[in-house]
Parts: C-alpha cells; structure tokens; sequence
C-alpha cells in the first residue's frame, strides 16, 4: 500500500478530529476513521494525533497495537480474513485459504510485493451457521465459501474490481430460525416495550424485572434486576447504559440476528434501563466483525428519535431524556468481558479491570454503569409487555424464560433455536438433525464439553449454563484437534496483561503441538493438567480462568483422543537430540559414537 504523502495524511487527520473533537476517550473511534482513510496508522500521523490529544505517543500506539483490526505496519489494499474458528476448519476454511493464497500470490500473514494484497485468518466473526467465510477490508462479509467462489474472488480482487460490483449473492446473511419462542417470535411494534415502563412507573417497572427472575444471557448468568437496583441505588448521578454487542464466543451468532430483525426491541430494552436508572446516555459496543450492520442499526436509532423514542422528552414524558451512540470494536474477544469493554469505551486497551468496584457502581468515566447484553435487554422488553410473572413461569425456577442457541457444525439443520430453559440437550441434537454425535460444545470455547453420555442434561443455569454457541461433533472428528483448535484461539485472543494467561495459554498451545507431531508422552498430559490448574487459579479474568475448559473435559472424557499422539509413557522429547548436536560435531570434527545420542 502506497503511503500518503504526509499533506494529505495531516488532512485526513484533521478531518477525523474535526467529527469527534479532542475528545481522548474518542481515541478507537478516531483510530479506526484513520485506518479507513489512510489504510494503515503511520508513527507520524500517529504522533500527531497523539499532540492534538495531549498524550503520550506511547499510550496511542499501545491502543493501535492492541486490536486485531487496526494496523500499524503497511497491510494489502485488499484484506481478506477467514473466519477461523474449528468449524470453519472442518469445513475447509484453510485449504480455501491456501487456495485463495496460490491464486492471489501472497503468503498468509504477509502483504504482497506489490502492496496490493493480505490474506489471513481471524477468530469467528459469526457466521458458523454459513461459513466457510471471510471478511473483506473489515467492512463486507462473503459467505459459504467454495473453490469455485474463491477462484473468482482471486479474478476481481486482481482486476481491482470495487467491492459494491461483487456479486451481492456471496454477501447474503441468511438468519434461519429453526425454532422461534418469545424473542425470535413476531416483532413488538417500536416503542410498545417503552410506553408500557412509563405507563408503569420506575419502580414498578424493576420490581416487574425483578418478578421475572431475568438472569443476564451472556454466560455468567448474574440477576439483571439486581446489577440494576444496585447501579439505582448509587448517589453518584449521570449513569450509563451500555449494550455489549461484542458477540466474540466462537460459534455464537444469535446477537447477529437480534441486531438485524428486533432492534427496536433491543432499544426499547435499553431505554426502560435509562427509565429506571434515570440515565441520559446509552452505548451499544458493536464487535468490528459485525461493522457491516452499522448502517442498519443507525438507521433503526435516527428512525426512534423521529418517533420520539430516543432524545429529549421521550413520548412525551418530561425529564426523560435519552440517547444511544454505537462504539465500534476493533477485534478484541477480551472487549466480552464487561469491564475490558468499558476500557474501550474510553477509549483505551481492553484490558479488564480489577473487581470491585463493580461497574453498577463505578463504570464508565467513573459513572455507574450498566451492561447487558443484546439478548438480555431483548428480554427485558417482552417481560415489561407481559409483566415478570409470566417470565418466570417459563424455564425454570432458577433459570427462568427461554434461551436462544447457535446451533452449528455436523448436524442437518443448523441455525437458531429458542427453548425454554431446561430443555434437553438431546432434544436439540434431534431438533436439528445431528446424527451420531460425539460431542457438543456448548457455549463456546470457554464454555462445556459434553459427551454422549450426558445429552440427557438440561440447558439450564443449574446443570449446563451456555452463552449460546452449540458446536456438534459427530464421530468422524478428532476431539484432540478441537480442543487444540480452541487452545489456539486462546492464545491468540490473550490480552497479554497477566503472566499466567499471556505466557500459560502459549505454553498449552507448544504441548499440544507437540503431542500433535507425534512426540507426546504421558508426562505430557501430567504437565496440560498443571497448565490447566495455574490458568484457572492464577489469571487476571476469565478469559484465561476458561481457557483450558475443552481441554480439560476432552483429556477427561476423550482420552483415546489424546493417547493415540503419545510416542511413550514416559518422558518423550519434543525435538531430534541428537541433530541438535550436528553444528557442534561438526565444529569439533567428531562424528564418533560418543558424540551422538543413542537412538
């Protein structure tokens, strides 16, 4: 990619402080403008920019060094990202990559001679349920990748055919609901959730919130009326509402289609949350992986505030003022996790932080704070429709309502499903057409392996609670490549803040890689097991604390897997000893007996 000469470069960078002011919790938000412009962020617009904010250099560059999709090194004019998650893979994602590769004449990782081209892979950017898949310049997503279709992309990416001219086929993002129940069933009409909170009053709205036994739908599952009457209840005024669109979880895509066909419900969800809190300002962090529906979903928000849904004096109700702005990211599965997210939001690396304090009490800017998830706030607008005991009655009484699952992998019908909580797991597995099944992985990487012999177990916060990715192996799989298959995701998706998680994912990752090059022992499997305990007592968040969940269940209920990589019982090591003394005989000029390893 050819650099601007710096003229242009220092326009472009005053047109992007121009829109968003010297604000440095603008800082994401002004790094990504300038990549869109210039391509890459060079040291010198990024000195300038660190000036015009009065920052250190250092801090701007350890924000740009610290997501996947911004760049401080020159990347092709055209960037294409594979989605890389394990079904993609058993899909064929990376020989189509080495295809694309061979065609386009380019290493993967590296930038073409010319400049012109970078082909590599990412994490999952949703779209499990039709992958193979990739992202192209972070902006337009092409699905259901084949030979045929790469073969053609190489042809229009070399003609430098501009992206609206690709066949508007290939960007088709189909949204299959399988089974639909309350949040996937008929849309309300906009606003119907809000007018029913303020016909309602604040408090009568959280105690209908707190009837319904609402637990937050991103995994760890926390009572949403609780983390709400705890940010209420705080002195400190000017609170926050924030939705956590950063569907990261490997194999999970049922935000993708909330996001697309019941924004407004998820709007509704957060302006009742303004309404309780007495909050003024609203966020939605949109995951970069999911950029191509900004459009959309700011059309949805300039839509609401002409119905008088968002803005000054909603629906007419005095004082009641709100306003949602949506926060890219950058490719950061850590920018999950709520507190890492917050960092982001202000514009920093999306390092989490130490808790408490908590951010209902001490969120973003220091304000308190609520996030929830797009499922979460969904749901909070059907139970202020219906009231909080019908929620409850649905699910269980520990789990209550219905969940929404990802349904993808080795099975017909892949999809979404919706069920009331405590369904079985083996009711999905017939619902969409899997046939002998091994395993699943249910909610994601960091969440469970469950094996044949446990599909009678229930979805359910009190036996197998789920974020929502349903990943089905059948028998035809290797468990051990999943699970190495995760590591790798692990390690990669590491925020590097703690030694245990930066140095002890990396260090699973060279084991597995080493049983997978036929030089495993037993010791082996010993030391995945330390590695295992260290991370999970150890680390700074979850994300590391997880991070040896599938290889954990796998070593404990596919051991065969695991076992038919071991070269010995024993200590094996994991390279030729004996070649590793070459340079040094042939220094000395021995070549005896005595100077080699017994074979």
């Amino acid at each position: 990619m050819t650099t601007l000469p710096a003229a242009e470069a220092d326009t472009e960078l005053a047109t992007v402080l121009a829109q968003h002011g010297a604000d440095r919790h603008a800082l994401l938000q002004m790094l990504i403008a300038l990549q869109d412009r210039l391509g890459w962020l060079p040291r010198r617009t990024l000195a300038a920019l660190a000036d015009a904010l009065a920052l250190p250099l250092a801090e701007v560059e350890g924000v740009a060094g610290f997501y996947r999709f911004l760049h401080l090194q020159p990347v092709g004019r055209w960037r294409l990202l594979f989605s890389d998650n394990v079904t993609d893979r058993q899909a064929g994602s990376r020989e189509l990559m080495a295809l694309l590769c061979e065609r386009l004449r380019v290493q993967p990782g590296a930038r073409r001679d010319d400049g012109r081209v970078s082909v590599d892979a990412t994490s999952c950017i949703g779209l499990a349920d039709q992958g193979p898949s990739l992202l192209v310049n972070h902006r337009q997503v092409v699905t259901r990748l084949g030979a045929g279709r790469i073969e053609r992309i190489a042809e229009l990416v070399e003609a430098d055919t501009p992206l609206h001219q690709w066949p508007a086929e290939w960007s088709r993002v189909d949204d299959v609901v399988q089974r639909a129940d309350v949040l996937l069933g008929p849309a309300p009409a906009p606003g119907e959730a809000l007018r029913a909170a303020l016909a309602r009053g604040a408090e009568a709205t959280l105690a209908e919130l707190q009837a319904s036994r609402l637990r937050g739908r991103g995994g760890a599952g926390y009572p949403t009326a609780q983390k709400w009457a705890a940010c209420r209840a705080t002195a400190a005024a000017g609170r926050i509402v924030v939705c956590n669109a950063d569907e990261g979880e490997p194999g999970t895509f049922k935000d993708r289609t909330l996001l697309r066909h019941h924004a407004h419900a998820l709007f509704d969800g957060m302006g009742i949350a303004a309404f309780v809190l007495g909050a003024q300002r609203g966020f939605v962090y949109l995951r970069g992986e999911y950029r191509w529906l900004l459009d959309d979903l700011q059309a949805v928000l300039a839509e609401r505030r002409r119905l008088g849904l968002l803005g000054s004096a909603i629906l007419g109700q005095a004082g009641f003022d709100f306003d949602i702005a949506i926060h890219l990211g950058a490719g950061a599965y850590v920018c999950g996790e709520e507190s890492a997210l917050i960092e982001s939001l202000e514009g920093h690396r999306g390092v989490p932080r130490i808790r408490p304090p908590f951010p209902a009490e001490r969120g973003y800017l220091g304000l308190p704070t609520v996030v929830n998830n797009v499922e979460t706030f969904c749901a909070v607008a059907h139970i202020v429709r219906h009231g909080g005991s019908w929620w409850a009655d649905i699910g269980t009484a520990q789990s209550t309502g219905t969940k929404i699952h990802s349904v993808s992998g080795d099975c017909e019908r892949p999809g979404l499903y919706e069920y009331p909580f405590g369904t079985r797991i083996g009711r999905l597995l017939e619902d969409c057409g899997a046939r002998d099944t091994q395993a699943v992985q249910v909610g994601g990487p960091s969440g469970s392996c469950i094996s044949a012999f446990e599909f009678g177990r229930k979805l359910a916060f009190e036996d197998v609670p789920t974020a929502g990715a349903f990943m089905v192996f059948d028998r035809s799989r290797d468990l051990f490549e999943v699970a190495r298959g995760f590591a790798d995701f692990f390690a990669h998706e590491s925020c590097g803040f703690c030694t245990p998680c930066r140095v002890g994912t990396e260090l699973v990752l060279r084991r597995l890689g080493k049983l997978a090059g036929g030089a495993g022992s037993r010791h082996d499997i010993d030391v995945l097991f330390e590695l295992d305990r260290l991370l999970h007592a150890s680390t700074h968040c979850g994300l590391g604390a997880t991070a040896c969940n599938p290889l954990r269940d796998t070593i404990l209920k596919f051991r065969p897997a695991y076992e038919q990589h071991l070269q010995s019982l024993h200590f094996a090591p994991g390279f030729d000893l004996d070649a590793e003394l070459s340079t040094a005989r042939a220094l000395t000029g021995r070549d005896d007996a005595a100077a080699h390893f017994e074979r």
